[in-house]
């Protein structure tokens, strides 16, 4: 009987060993979005959004479509709030650009000058 005893408290000790725990399963998009100025050569810009200035070079649209350099875009990607932005892009102080933009959650905004 005794044995009989052991053999069921180990094998109860065992199977609740076993639990199996709660899983969490995240998905749908990042809450963040990206802006990048793209032109027809790379060289220095001022961009302001919201009232918060990034200094960043502009990616160069022909060489990015025909190579897809990821990295170098990563590089001069401003990573933004999605929703809706003031956004002013200056060169040399002279603004090139002034729109309102709206980016969704995930995206990312190609601004081409």
């Amino acid at each position: 009987m005794k044995r009989l005893f052991l053999v069921l408290f180990a094998a109860a000790l065992m199977l609740t060993g076993c639990g199996v725990g709660s899983h969490t399963v995240v998905s749908g998009r990042s809450d963040e979005a990206g802006l990048i100025v793209f032109a027809d050569r790379s060289y220095p810009v001022e961009v302001t959004i919201d009232h918060n200035t990034y200094h960043v070079y502009t990616v160069k649209d022909s060489q990015f479509k025909r190579k897809r350099n990821i990295r170098k875009t990563a590089e001069n990607m401003i990573t933004i709030r999605p929703g809706v932005h003031e956004v002013i892009v200056r060169r040399h102080g002279q603004r090139v650009l002034s729109q309102r933009i709206f980016v969704s959650a995930g995206d990312t905004k190609v601004i081409t000058l």
